[in-house]
């Protein structure tokens, strides 16, 4: 685990519509070797208000890490996605895109608006789950998190 996380679960948001895709996500982290709370956003708007902690997410721990999807009802992953870097309380926790889109145009416009990393997911099961994995260990084993603030 990374220093930061001194024994506590590492809090994942992640902002997914695709309850197959949540549950492989879920099925990936269940084997994690690292301790996590995972809280799941169907939508964008629903996200924002994890982030924001509205309403019944008043009590919400804010996310150490976000794995946001690009194509959300609502309010779609690249505003949601605008709006957390436009957020001074909130632009530095790490935004991992994990998004079926390939498109060029997309990579572009979610760097430019300060995604740490845009990831394709896999059509194959066995191949998102080794994806999931493989993004978790990067960003939970390898790599130093800001400290979380309350």
């Amino acid at each position: 685990m990374t220093e930061h996380d001194a024994g506590r679960p590492v809090e994942i948001l992640l902002v997914e519509d695709n309850p197959g895709d949540v549950r492989l996500t879920r099925e990936a982290l269940k084997e994690s070797k690292v301790l996590n709370n995972l809280v799941v956003a169907e939508d964008g708007e629903e996200a924002l208000a994890v982030l924001r902690r509205k309403g019944q997410y008043a009590g919400a721990a804010r996310p150490d890490i976000i794995f946001l999807d690009l194509n959300l009802p609502k309010k779609d992953g690249r505003q949601v996605l605008a709006e957390i870097k436009g957020d001074e309380r909130l632009r530095r926790i790490p935004v991992v895109i994990l998004t079926t889109s390939k498109a060029e145009e997309d990579i572009l416009r979610t760097y430019d608006l300060h995604a740490n990393c845009y990831i394709t997911k896999p059509i194959d099961m066995e191949q998102f789950i080794k994806v999931v994995k493989a993004t978790e260990n990067f960003w939970f084993t390898i790599v130093k998190l800001p400290s979380a603030m309350v």
